[in-house]
């Protein structure tokens, strides 16, 4: 096993063990660049927000590990 293959089974835990942390980290990132360049790239914000969390959750090969975004924020 190479180390990439050794950090991504790394990363691939922690996603498992912590994806509700994580993506409330990814959405609190998003929160405050919208909030700093006043809402002119709301789209750009949720869409780069959104395949982040896509990715990180499909690490595993499995699309369960990072609730969907709330739609409220």
């Amino acid at each position: 096993m190479g180390f990439l293959d050794k950090a991504k089974a790394k990363l691939t835990q922690t996603v498992d063990q912590h994806g509700e942390k994580i993506a409330e980290g990814i959405d609190k990132a998003g929160r405050a660049v919208n909030e700093r360049t006043g809402g002119k790239h709301a789209a750009k914000i949720d869409q780069a927000t959104g395949k982040a969390r896509d990715a990180l959750d499909k690490l595993d090969g499995k699309d369960d590990d990072i609730p969907p975004a709330d739609p409220a924020r």
